[in-house]
């Protein structure tokens, strides 16, 4: 893969029209990203001892990518395990929460939830997703957090409302009546 790089001498000469120009052919020339099928065909051709060796530099490259392997590896097989150490940390930063003002506990329920979306890509699951946003709405009610007082953490709250009960609508039909049973706690 090469890289183009512009030299600002040669920007500064120029009119903007060959600028856009060049900047065009710049952004343009990178490599592009493999579609998922391709990916998954060439993984397929590839032996054992390269597929654990992409693995590894895949999880040096980025954080996130690690901590997908290390779910998949180690804690993929205990859902309910991995369920409970998730509301584990949601605990841990609602005891590390600021309430002096809403607006850090605004930001800490932000990070809250970021961390949730995490967690719910790495497990795929509907159920888990539907678990820690009904324990982190149970956790806000339990702390008092004057919701009512503050738009955006109104807001906040009924679109985590709607996400579960979306989720819900998405799971059969025993698991629904249960869950509902939840959600009804919570107004």
């Amino acid at each position: 893969m090469q890289k183009y790089r512009i030299q600002k001498s040669k920007i500064k000469s120029q009119n903007f029209g060959d600028y856009f120009i060049i900047l065009n052919f710049y952004f343009t020339s990178y490599m592009k990203a493999a579609t998922i099928h391709e990916l998954k065909q060439e993984l397929t051709t590839l032996p054992q001892k390269e597929l654990v060796e992409l693995c590894l530099r895949l999880g040096k490259f980025k954080k996130e990518n690690k901590e997908l392997l290390t779910y998949l590896l180690y804690e993929a097989h205990d859902e309910p395990g991995y369920i409970a150490s998730v509301k584990g940390e949601i605990d841990e930063q609602f005891e590390g929460m600021n309430l002096s003002h809403l607006y850090f506990i605004k930001k800490t329920i932000r990070k809250i939830l970021r961390s949730i979306g995490k967690h719910v890509r790495y497990t795929g699951s509907k159920q888990a997703e539907i678990e820690w946003l009904i324990y982190l709405c149970k956790k806000i009610n339990d702390a008092g957090i004057p919701v009512q007082k503050n738009t955006a953490l109104l807001n906040l709250y009924n679109n985590q409302i709607k996400k579960i009960q979306a989720a819900i609508s998405a799971l059969h039909e025993d698991l629904q009546y249960d869950y509902k049973k939840e959600m009804q706690e919570l107004h």
